[in-house]
């Protein structure tokens, strides 16, 4: 039988209906004609139950270990081959020390043991990169990349006696021992995962495409550069205390629970993105905010990025306004449109150059207050509050598929690389 392939799945389109990962692995394991076997035997061996006809071997059983030799100066912007550091982002290289099938990880620094790639090609490696190449007949290359990530990082932390590791040395990836079936359920199993990768990067440049779209129309509609059909009126110079009250907030954090009924709103709510983003739970009656309000951290010990960005507050809880946090509850105008309006580059950077302070960075009421803007008339603010939304959610919807995919994925590996699912029968069953 041959193997599944990319192919067996077309991407969706974008609005197609979420894919639940139960389906996703049903429909896979049709595809390749098998389903899960509940009469097949496990062992138990060094890195757990596996299926009786799999196999325990150490790396450098099958795989060469080199490390590269260059240095992180020697990237080139515009160069043609990849070059692997020790980070998820692939840098670009003119040169290239290897043509090969490779599995990629850091030696050190804050990716070691979460750092791994895939490749196959011409690309260099950083002095400090491991790259496990030459891989012998009975590896599947891919198959190899999807069982050494999920395993290595315990690996690594089960031969240190500390909770972090500095750098990681050739025998914690020489000695370490990986399960392996027959090269062609290897194969099976490496194109079911390669699937939802695939289908995890179509979802990442949709998304990325998506955030384009949304900051281009922002640029547009929030300066007035485009009008939309119907509106030609000259917009009006403000301050935001003409549009706003505001208000600092009170409640104390030290009051939240694990489990409450309310949402605390503090200077960590709010993200650079200018969404509302709250994890934080209190018991305690405190002051509450309205639906339409915005939320504005007035403290910062991150650098002060978050400072002038808003969030807006909708009626999907009941939150409650922690101190270091103004709320700006609304005079006149749209809201939404107010907070995707101070949520731009003009003027985010214009009350972001009138932060204060140096170890805790602040902004003061009055100076939220005296920020001048300009703006449409009301109704103009709505209709494109309404475009800017739909971007929203647009995105959001498109986000939460992808972590469910994710989550699929997830899923998967924890059946396939275990044999927990089989995809290729194994010998003598029946």
């Amino acid at each position: 039988m041959s193997k599944p392939s990319a192919k067996t799945y077309e991407l969706p389109e974008e609005n197609a209906d979420e894919t639940r990962a139960a389906d996703y692995v049903a429909a896979y394991g049709k595809a390749a004609g098998k389903t899960r076997r509940p009469r097949q035997k496990f062992k138990q061996t060094e890195v757990g139950m596996i299926p009786e006809d799999w196999e325990v071997t150490r790396i450098d059983s099958f795989a060469a270990i080199k490390t590269g030799a260059r240095n992180t100066q020697d990237r080139k912007e515009d160069g043609i081959y990849p070059f692997f550091v020790r980070s998820q982002e692939v840098q670009s290289i003119d040169s290239y020390s290897f043509d090969t099938e490779a599995v990629l990880t850091a030696g050190d620094g804050v990716g070691t043991g979460k750092v791994f790639h895939y490749i196959a090609g011409r690309f260099d490696v950083h002095q400090r990169v491991y790259c496990i190449a030459e891989f012998s007949e009975r590896l599947v290359g891919r198959y190899f990349f999807y069982q050494f990530s999920i395993r290595f990082f315990d690996r690594i932390m089960s031969m240190t006696a500390k909770s972090s590791v500095d750098s990681v040395r050739m025998e914690m990836i020489a000695g370490m021992l990986i399960p392996l079936p027959s090269p062609a359920e290897q194969c099976a199993i490496a194109a079911a995962l390669s699937d939802v990768d695939g289908l995890l990067e179509a979802l990442d440049r949709l998304i990325a495409k998506k955030r384009d779209l949304k900051k281009a129309a922002m640029q547009q509609l929030l300066t007035g550069k485009h009008r939309l059909p119907g509106f030609t009126g000259k917009w009006e110079t403000k301050r935001l205390g003409d549009l706003f009250v505001l208000r600092a907030g009170t409640s104390k954090g030290k009051y939240r629970r694990e489990h409450g009924r309310y949402f605390i709103v503090d200077m960590g709510s709010i993200t650079r993105e200018g969404k509302l983003s709250v994890s934080k739970m209190t018991d305690f009656e405190g002051d509450f905010l309205e639906t339409g309000e915005l939320v504005m951290p007035k403290d910062d010990i991150g650098g002060g990025l978050i400072i002038g960005r808003t969030g807006y507050i909708d009626a999907d809880h009941k939150y409650i306004l922690s101190d270091h946090v103004y709320a700006l509850k609304l005079i006149e105008g749209d809201s939404k449109f107010l907070s995707f309006f101070i949520n731009g580059y003009a003027t985010n950077s214009s009350l972001r150059s009138k932060v204060t302070g140096s170890a805790q960075l602040g902004i003061s009421k009055k100076t939220v207050e005296e920020q001048v803007v300009s703006v449409p008339d009301p109704v103009e603010q709505g209709v494109i509050a309404s475009i800017l939304s739909d971007m929203d959610e647009e995105i959001a919807a498109l986000e939460s598929r992808r972590e469910k995919t994710r989550l699929l994925k997830q899923g998967m590996m924890q059946e396939l690389l275990t044999g927990r699912i089989r995809l290729i029968e194994p010998e003598g069953a029946g």
